[in-house]
């Protein structure tokens, strides 16, 4: 049974672009949001988990439907005819394809993640595609060739929906795509991109570069493109809009990225294998010296995402083991468990998070990078039943003003 209502009458009024998959979701629905304020006169929604938007406007996301149905109105009342909406899994799986009408739907990756909500791969998966499946008539999917997972969502498309591909740098390259990404450099001024476009798009610029730090970004980036072309806005000028979006607070967040005389540290939401795996690469990319992790794990979550998350957490040099909202469970079980798949890469443990990024960074030294990773934006964490105010931005902030009074 879907608990949602059928949309409203004025839904088909507002082109909705919506975003699901596991990990990029917020930073693409960002990117979305920004090209499709070109050309328009009213104001664009934006809606994540983190933030919802009208036009500049921003503020906490909608707690349920009805609120959702209402940031709507508001955008509808105030002129504004495209929207940006991140789609979760959750939502997705009661039915919010059906509820509100999308136009172009994009879809990111596939991940280790939210197994024990949908109880099985497949259902997860399930979920996702019925953002697919309920596209309007006309309509657009742009999918990423390098999951596998696109494939089977392409298989379940409305025989009047375009499939539009996207890949990163040395990703399918086995498969002709719509917008491949061919090379991807970062640098603390920001991410260099060299594109390869199909002619069907019509002009897409050869080089782009954005604001955001990471490589991971360059396939957003990519898919946030093709979304907007595919309602009909010239890439130049989406392009551009895109380039020039501010990156959304704690995904690879550098917290000093023009201070050459202390470890630059970096804020980051990674709390999947994939996510902290690409989000370490980046850090390598920019780093001359030592990758210092800071890492935890979510309890009353998917425990089996533990070790592989210990896994990738062993591509850094020095790994800081702490608490992220363990919940109702043992903290120290669950660093024991991230343990098992660190291998033979140097850890230390320290349960109390702002201890934790303390010594981290106190340790550090001009040319380390600091990785924050798993809370990103939070505000607060989660230990027993109890959400105590915790900022990682904070945190960090404090740590880098310690270091620089200890080194007159």
């Amino acid at each position: 049974m879907n608990p949602y209502p059928p949309p409203p009458s004025w839904a088909a009024e507002i082109a909705s672009v919506g975003v699901t998959g596991t990990n990029g979701k917020s930073s693409t629905t960002r990117f979305v949001a920004a090209g499709l304020g070109v050309g328009t006169p009213g104001p664009v929604g934006r809606v994540t988990t983190v933030a919802a938007a009208i036009g500049d406007q921003a503020g906490p996301p909608p707690a349920d439907h009805q609120g959702f149905l209402a940031l709507m109105q508001r955008l509808r009342e105030r002129g504004g005819r495209r929207a940006a909406i991140e789609a979760t899994s959750a939502a997705l799986g009661l039915g919010f394809s059906r509820a509100w009408p999308f136009h172009v739907g994009v879809f990111t990756n596939l991940g280790h993640d939210h197994q024990r909500t949908h109880g099985s791969f497949e259902h997860y998966l399930a979920s996702k595609a019925q953002l697919f499946v309920a596209l309007a008539d006309g309509g657009a999917a742009v999918l990423n060739a390098q999951d596998p997972a696109s494939s089977l969502i392409a298989e379940v498309l409305p025989a009047s929906v375009r499939a539009l591909w996207f890949a990163g740098p040395s990703e399918a390259r086995d498969r002709a795509v719509d917008l491949r990404v061919l090379r991807a450099t970062p640098s603390w001024a920001g991410l260099e991109l060299e594109l390869e476009a199909s002619a069907s798009l019509g002009p897409i610029p050869a080089a782009l570069c954005l604001r955001a730090l990471p490589a991971f970004q360059a396939p957003n980036a990519a898919a946030a493109l093709l979304a907007c072309v595919a309602l009909g806005i010239p890439g130049p000028d989406a392009a551009n809009a895109i380039a020039e979006c501010e990156p959304p607070r704690g995904r690879f967040e550098a917290l000093n990225p023009n201070d050459d005389a202390r470890p630059r540290v970096v804020v980051d939401y990674a709390h999947t294998p994939e996510a902290l795996t690409a989000a370490l690469a980046s850090a390598r990319r920019l780093c001359r010296g030592r990758v210092v992790l800071v890492v935890g794990a979510g309890g009353d979550t998917d425990a089996s995402k533990r070790r592989p998350l210990g896994a990738a957490a062993s591509a850094a040099d020095l790994v800081w083991l702490t608490n992220d909202n363990p919940r109702h469970e043992d903290p120290r079980a669950i660093v024991d468990e991230l343990r098992l798949g660190l291998g033979e890469v140097e850890d230390r443990v320290e349960l109390d998070r702002g201890a934790a990024v303390a010594r981290a960074i106190a340790a550090a030294v001009p040319g380390d990078l600091v990785l924050i990773a798993g809370k990103g934006h939070e505000e607060v964490q989660e230990i027993g039943p109890a959400r105590l105010p915790s900022s990682d931005h904070a945190l960090a902030l404090a740590a880098l003003e310690n270091w620089a009074k200890a080194r007159p």
